[in-house]
């Protein structure tokens, strides 16, 4: 317990010496230019610290003892002026508390800051600029220290509000003026800003520096606004209030707003009935007067000039003439203003061909207006073109065959004063089908005609010729004809046609050969029979080009007209010839059918063959009998030779009969010759019964005389040919008892007629001269009957409808039976188709005459004895 009482009995005793003797012990300390940190000695001695702080007048600032701001256990402030070596105690604690000296109210409102020995000045004073010491012990366990702190204390007066004074405040441009920024106080070093606040408030800093006066040279409107000053010292800084500088110039050349503001190349435009306002302004201060002028002619005075409703005649010059009156200057400014207006209607779409129709060329054309309207095609397009403001026409291309047919293609059209754009649509289309080449001659056969078409499509296809003598293509639209001069065309190069169509990709062509007619016929060489009517054809083969008339020849090379022999038919392209009834000799031989064209001219020939219907074969009578016994029908049957071989070789069969009767005999063919004593039976005229089935056999005929000595008699016929008549027959009685009988009555009766017959001969030959007309209607006349030939020449005399064949004469070698021969086919008269079923008439007719040839023929000769 001793020693710390000492201690702190020597602490107390240590103090009160430093605070008895501070006054003449404490050496004055000096104001330093600079800090020093002074570190204390480590054997004991005292440590010394130097701070710095900056105050402001009237406002506060601490003062910290030592730099860990702890509570030293006594501590003196004292105060010491700059220049002076005075130092003044400001406030001490000795442990015992603060003691606040009086001299510290001249520094300011000072206080200490509780359980520290910093200091709190309030209310600076500008006295308080000097050197505060802080003189600090603190007391450890081995042994006190001691602490010097020197805090140099900086007061500040902040500037005062400025105020700017300018040389002039309305210099003209171009001038120089000069600016000063006033204060009353502020303590230095102080720095000047000049700042310029031009019409937009935008604010720039022109000048800067220590100087309080800044000169502005060469002064420019652009100077014009609010200027104001700025003061700035390390404490504050203060601007002046703004002051207005007008600088004086202009006018400047006017600028000129349009509304509504439309500009074009040529100035401005406006659309007609519309509104339209001109503003001029002019750079110039003070502010000019305007004055506008209209294709040099003053309109309106004023800024602003507005046109009600303008129209097209309004387009001109405008002119804002801008004058000064406080400087006594003038500009002026000219603008161009022209007035739009629409075309009238619609849009009219059109299509065509182009570059000889290799391209399709699409027109879009709207007439009239101001400026030309804007025309766009729309849909599939390519190769678009812009207008042409000549013709206000827009036009599309498209090469061959890259358009699609039938494509809608739509042009639009709108203009500046129009609100709603216009437009129009095309579809262009390929012709349908292909080219039609055709030619025809004019009348008189002066000119050979080419016509080619291609029609439809839009637009129309370009159609040409090419061949021998057409000069380059030319071609015209949809059709085209060629003329030639008839009769010089040459078939060796073919004239062809071209088409072409720009959305079909390739050209097209159709050909008129030209070429001879050529003719043909259906059959070279036509045979027929005799008497048939035979058609010869003729017709053109090719008939691209115009033929005349065909012509026929006959075959005796005599042109055919219509005659009751030939029958002509005819149109352009044929010819038929008709040979009615048809003759062997009369007609055959070759037909020539002919005709010409351009080109040339060709014939055909057509060979007729008349022949003779063949030779039917030969038939017999198989039987001939009666089938009663009142004679009055006949039962026939006959057979057909070679059948087999002449399978159908006839149309049918003619039937003869006729009846017996006797005539005188005679013998001889001349004069001369001698009759005989006794009468010769002859067949009275042949009647005849046509059976036209060809397959028949059998025949019954009816109708009979039953006194009558008939003889029937069988030919085949073939159309106009007849075969050999077969070997009469006369009919056999019928087989029956009673046949004796009737056959005797018959004889009887017959006997009994021939006797009365030879009796009435007798008696007229012997009195011939007292009844010479009996005796020629029965025997002729002498003189005739003495030239006539016991040998006839002909064994048939043919009538109307059949022949006679006389019986009789004689012969050494008894009653023989000789078939007849037919009649040669080309003089044989055609058999009657009716048959002949009469009774034979009373009275005998005349005998035909007979046929003088010279041909033999074979007669039956029956002699009756008495």
């Amino acid at each position: 317990m001793v020693d710390p009482l000492l201690r702190l009995l020597s602490f107390l005793c240590m103090s009160l010496l430093i605070v008895c003797t501070y006054g003449y012990m404490t050496p004055p300390v000096p104001f330093p230019s600079s800090l020093e940190k002074l570190v204390p000695n480590p054997k004991g001695e005292v440590k010394y610290d130097n701070f710095s702080v900056n105050g402001v007048v009237d406002k506060a600032v601490i003062l910290n003892c030592g730099p860990d701001k702890s509570m030293p256990d006594i501590y003196i402030w004292s105060f010491t002026k700059p220049g002076s070596q005075e130092i003044q105690n400001v406030v001490y604690n000795l442990g015992k508390g603060q003691r606040m000296q009086s001299f510290a109210s001249t520094l300011g409102q000072v206080t200490v800051i509780l359980n520290s020995a910093s200091l709190s000045i309030d209310q600076l004073k500008l006295a308080a600029h000097g050197v505060f010491t802080c003189q600090a012990i603190y007391d450890t366990s081995t042994e006190a220290r001691f602490f010097y702190y020197y805090v140099y204390l900086t007061v500040q007066v902040p500037i005062s509000k400025p105020y700017l004074e300018v040389s002039e405040l309305s210099p003209q441009e171009g001038s120089t003026i000069w600016m000063r920024c006033n204060l009353e106080n502020g303590t230095g070093p102080i720095k000047y800003e000049w700042h310029h606040e031009n019409m937009n408030s935008s604010v720039t800093v022109f000048g800067q520096g220590n100087s309080s006066v800044v000169d502005v040279r060469n002064i420019n409107r652009n100077n014009t606004g609010w200027y104001r000053c700025r003061a700035q010292n390390p404490v504050n800084s203060e601007q002046s209030d703004r002051t207005w500088l007008s600088i004086i110039f202009g006018p400047d050349v006017p600028q000129i707003d349009v509304t509504p503001f439309t500009m074009t190349e040529r100035g401005y435009s406006a659309l007609e009935k519309e509104t339209v306002s001109l503003m001029c302004k002019a750079q110039s201060n003070p502010p000019s007067q305007y004055v506008w002028l209209y294709n040099n002619s003053q309109v309106f005075g004023g800024p602003q000039y507005t046109i009600t409703k303008i129209l097209r005649m309004h387009t001109g010059d405008y002119t804002c003439l801008a004058m000064n009156t406080y400087l006594n200057t003038r500009a002026k400014k000219s603008i161009s203003l022209t007035v739009y207006y629409p075309p009238d209607g619609q849009p009219t779409c059109s299509v065509g061909g182009t570059l000889e129709h290799t391209s399709l060329r699409l027109l879009c054309i709207w007439p009239g207006g101001f400026p030309s309207p804007k025309l766009i095609w729309s849909g599939d397009v390519m190769n678009q073109d812009g207008v042409n403001p000549n013709t206000n026409t827009a036009t599309l291309l498209y090469s061959q065959g890259t358009a699609s047919n039938n494509s809608l293609f739509k042009c639009q059209g709108s203009h500046v004063a129009l609100e709603q754009p216009r437009g129009c649509t095309v579809q262009p289309y390929s012709p349908p089908g292909e080219p039609q080449c055709s030619a025809y001659v004019t009348s008189h056969n002066q000119n050979l005609m080419l016509s080619c078409s291609w029609d439809g499509g839009l637009p129309k296809a370009l159609v040409w010729w090419e061949g021998p003598g057409v000069q380059g293509k030319g071609g015209q639209e949809a059709s085209n004809i060629l003329i030639l001069r008839y009769g010089t065309v040459r078939s060796e190069q073919p004239y062809v046609c071209h088409a072409r169509h720009p959305i079909v990709a390739q050209s097209k062509t159709c050909t008129v050969p030209l070429k001879p007619p050529v003719l043909q016929t259906q059959r070279r060489t036509v045979t027929v029979f005799e008497g048939t009517d035979v058609q010869l054809t003729c017709s053109l083969m090719d008939n691209n080009l115009p033929s005349k008339e065909i012509t026929w020849f006959n075959n005796r090379g005599v042109s055919v007209m219509d005659t009751p022999k030939y029958l002509l038919l005819r149109s352009t392209a044929w010819a038929n010839l008709t040979v009615r009834d048809t003759d062997e000799t009369r007609d055959s031989g070759q037909y020539i059918c002919t005709t010409s064209n351009a080109v040339g001219g060709t014939e055909a020939n057509v060979t007729l063959l008349v022949k003779k219907h063949p030779m039917p074969p030969n038939a017999s009578l198989v039987s001939v009998m009666y089938n009663s016994r009142q004679r009055n029908q006949v039962d026939l049957e006959w057979q057909v030779h070679n059948e087999e071989d002449n399978k159908g070789g006839w149309t049918g069969f003619m039937l003869e009969y006729s009846w017996m009767f006797e005539k005188p005999g005679k013998k001889g063919g001349t004069n001369d010759s001698v009759m005989l004593p006794y009468p010769v039976k002859i067949a009275s005229i042949w009647y005849s019964s046509v059976i036209q089935d060809p397959g028949q056999r059998t025949h019954t005929l009816g109708s009979l005389t039953p006194t009558v000595t008939y003889q029937f008699r069988i030919t085949l016929i073939n159309h106009r040919t007849l075969g050999y008549h077969s070997a009469p027959k006369i009919p056999a009685e019928p087989r029956q008892n009673s046949l004796p009988a009737i056959i005797g009555a018959a004889i009887g009766g017959m006997l009994f007629a021939a006797i009365l017959t030879m009796l009435l001969l007798m008696f007229i030959i012997r009195n011939r001269n007292n009844n010479p007309r009996l005796h020629d209607l029965l025997f002729g006349r002498q003189h005739s009957q003495s030239r006539e030939n016991i040998n006839f020449p002909e064994d048939e005399v043919m009538g109307s409808e059949g022949g006679i064949e006389d019986i009789g004469g004689l012969s050494s070698s008894g009653p023989t039976m000789a078939l007849p021969r037919a009649s040669s086919p080309l003089t044989a008269p055609s058999p009657s188709a009716t048959p002949s079923t009469g009774q034979p008439p009373s009275a005998l007719p005349s005998a035909p005459p007979f046929d003088d040839g010279n041909e033999p023929v074979n007669v039956t000769i029956t002699v009756k004895a008495t």
